[in-house]
């Protein structure tokens, strides 16, 4: 009998963490490396927000919370859904948890059963399948065209649909792609959705506020009120506050749902850091000046690298609406060789090339489920942007 759980098979290392660690081994033996595989705002938490924190130290809020966030956290949360979505939130229906990814956790361990079907659009975080495996769910995958903005189609999703489906994940703007959903896109979303009353939402917008070319962001419950008894809205403050360290996400929805998913909580972390959420009221709180200053120049950044990527022989890249990330297709590149006779045969041995030949550090599109393609995070200086573009022009020109 093993010792370790077969479950634990069902979950793979991250490729943007072991592509990160990669390119820190080779800093490490005195390489050049850009490493464009993270997640991470490059700014700093806002000044306001360190402050709240060091506040909140300095008045003793050290100790345990509620499993589900103090009163301040859940009263600055509702505010937010009411005031940014027209969403109506009592106290009993907001949680807070140790970022998004835990807010996942709990949903997926309080709601699925073994055969429960998720459908997940792709490209997708792979923490989506990942967590529904680990309580033998089974992701349904709908690939996403890139002729279609990388985004589902109704019919798309009247397909996937079953008596097992349980949810649909909506991941607007979406990583890794930057596909952020229209308001008359979500609107054919849910009007599928009406139709099967059995369908759970989960609405991941963790890139809510960065979204460029002045377009409407909309999450599904804001579009159809119908939906918002069972839609679950998914948020956090890791990528509009720059505050990935700090751990915080929340979500809202149902009582029913939230009281079951702070019970599982309760049995995992308990509750998120009393410092953290005292940021966090502060950030959903406090002045959104600099969040629009900082999306502004996400935007210039992203005009930057994708005119950069469009210009290297074999890269077709899709112009992002939302987050900070481009998702070149490299398909022309497949079965090329390097200078050395090697063969370019997938995205990961091209992600692997750029890195170690070049020294740039990208994630190979197979981790998202839509292959050949590469994930470009542009959430770095612009020259770094500039710098990592020429390389990648360079590392295209040498192949043959």
């Amino acid at each position: 009998m093993p010792f370790i759980a077969p479950r634990m098979d069902r979950i793979e290392t991250t490729a943007s963490s072991a592509m990160t660690q990669r390119a820190r081994e080779l800093v490490a033996s005195g390489m050049n490396v850009i490493a464009l595989t993270q997640g991470q705002p490059d700014f700093e938490t806002p000044e306001h927000v360190k402050e709240a924190a060091i506040a909140a130290m300095s008045a003793g809020d050290t100790r345990y919370t509620l499993v589900s966030g103090t009163p301040a956290m859940k009263e600055a949360i509702a505010a937010k859904f009411q005031r940014e979505n027209g969403l109506d939130y009592g106290l009993d229906q907001v949680i807070a948890g140790t970022g998004g990814k835990q807010i996942i956790y709990d949903a997926m361990m309080a709601t699925i059963q073994p055969g429960d079907e998720v459908i997940i659009p792709a490209p997708y975080w792979m923490t989506y399948a990942d967590i529904v495996g680990l309580f033998d769910g089974i992701p349904v995958i709908v690939r996403c065209a890139r002729e279609n903005g990388y985004k589902p189609t109704p019919e798309q999703l009247e397909a996937a649909i079953t008596p097992n489906t349980k949810w649909i994940i909506l991941n607007s703007p979406n990583n890794p792609s930057g596909a952020t959903i229209s308001r008359p896109e979500m609107k054919a979303l849910t009007d599928v959705l009406m139709r099967h009353s059995h369908v759970y939402v989960l609405a991941d917008d963790m890139y809510e506020h960065i979204v460029f070319d002045d377009l409407e962001f909309v999450t599904p419950a804001q579009v159809e009120p119908g939906l918002y008894s069972r839609t679950l809205t998914l948020n956090g403050v890791s990528k509009a506050y720059s505050m990935t360290g700090w751990r915080l996400g929340y979500a809202g929805g149902p009582a029913t749902l939230i009281s079951a998913m702070a019970k599982a909580q309760l049995q995992s972390t308990g509750n998120p850091s009393s410092i953290s959420q005292a940021a966090a009221v502060a950030a959903l709180n406090g002045p959104q000046d600099i969040v629009v200053e900082r999306t502004r120049e996400f935007q210039e950044r992203r005009d930057l690298i994708v005119g950069l990527l469009n210009q290297a022989n074999g890269l077709q890249c899709h112009r992002p609406e939302g987050a900070f990330y481009a998702y070149p297709d490299c398909s022309a590149l497949m079965g090329a060789k390097t200078r050395e006779g090697d063969v370019i045969e997938s995205d990961a041995d091209l992600a692997m090339y750029f890195l170690e030949s070049h020294g740039v550090g990208l994630v190979h599109g197979a981790a998202y489920d839509v292959s050949p393609h590469i994930r470009v995070s542009f959430a770095t200086s612009t020259e770094n942007l500039i710098e990592a573009g020429t390389r990648i022009q360079r590392a295209c020109a040498a192949l043959s």
